[in-house]
């Protein structure tokens, strides 16, 4: 009797742990703030694009969209203390509501930052860190594959403008994929236009993390995807999940929670997009 007792409770414990493992080993995307975001997948976490100084700590972007507000708008959902141990950091470009002054500052240097270009990895290695990367077609990260993308961050005419073509500058994507998990990708700050297109059909990942704040620039428009891009999303990929995310901190996002909430209702696709809350923890 007392065999059989020991039996099932080492049964029950092994199952407790499996299912905890099962659980811890789900990928998963927790938005921060804008498009911070603690990325959880093939047992390893990404902190990506930190931006972690508190609310109102810079001017607002000048020849912006509601340049006289300070950035960031909100504060942190949770402690700076929370975000400083991920196995490795990714920056897919190097303006200020993605890589930060605090973030520099607080971050330990010998953690392994993943770059976007030789520029951006020679900068982050003025700024004291120590072991960086250079994004490829082909990185890897353990079992883990990040395809670099190209993000154009605004249009031709913006970039044909010499002075605004140098303060956009080079954006990319993320795209990750690990055997058994859902191919997810983080489109960076983009604007659609054919070569986005053609990426994202060629790719056809199960998950679409969009920046879609609309985020507006005197003279030349959008710089990153709005509602309109979400719905051509979802149009060319209907099966996948859609994350909506950099809207509501930074002071020239144009685009709210609210109203893209009631847009893809109004579409009819409110069950493929998740728009979330700061601090929010999506499972895939």
């Amino acid at each position: 009797m007392k065999k059989m007792i020991f039996g099932i409770a080492l049964t029950l414990a092994a199952f407790v742990t499996f299912g905890q493992l099962k659980v811890e080993n789900k990928a998963s995307v927790q938005l921060i703030r804008n498009a911070t975001v603690v990325f959880k997948y093939g047992g390893k976490e990404f902190l990506i694009d930190p931006m972690l100084a508190k609310k109102g700590a810079y001017p607002g972007f000048p020849g912006t969209a509601n340049a006289h507000l300070r950035n960031p708008m909100v504060e942190l959902p949770v402690a700076v203390e929370n975000l400083l141990n991920p196995d490795a950091l990714i920056v897919t470009h190097m303006h200020a509501d993605h890589w930060d002054e605090v973030a520099i500052q607080v971050l330990p240097k010998d953690k392994i930052v993943f770059a976007q270009n030789d520029a951006d990895a020679a900068a982050i290695k003025q700024q004291g860190f120590k072991k960086i990367e250079v994004m490829t077609a082909d990185t890897r990260f353990g079992n883990i594959k990040l395809q670099k993308t190209h993000a154009q961050h605004g249009s031709d005419e913006a970039y044909a403008d010499t002075q605004m073509g140098k303060l956009l500058g080079h954006a990319s994507g993320i795209f990750f994929t690990h055997a058994g998990q859902k191919s997810v990708y983080f489109a960076g700050d983009a604007i659609w236009n054919n070569d986005f297109e053609l990426q994202l059909k060629k790719l056809n990942p199960d998950v679409v993390v969009l920046n879609t704040g609309d985020a507006q620039v005197d003279g030349f428009g959008a710089i990153i995807m709005g509602e309109e891009d979400v719905y051509k999303v979802h149009h060319i990929l209907p099966k996948a999940t859609i994350i909506a995310i950099h809207m509501e901190a930074i002071n020239h996002c144009m685009l709210t929670r609210k109203a893209l909430a009631d847009y893809v209702k109004e579409k009819g696709i409110a069950d493929k997009v998740i728009i979330p809350a700061d601090g929010q923890k999506i499972i895939l």
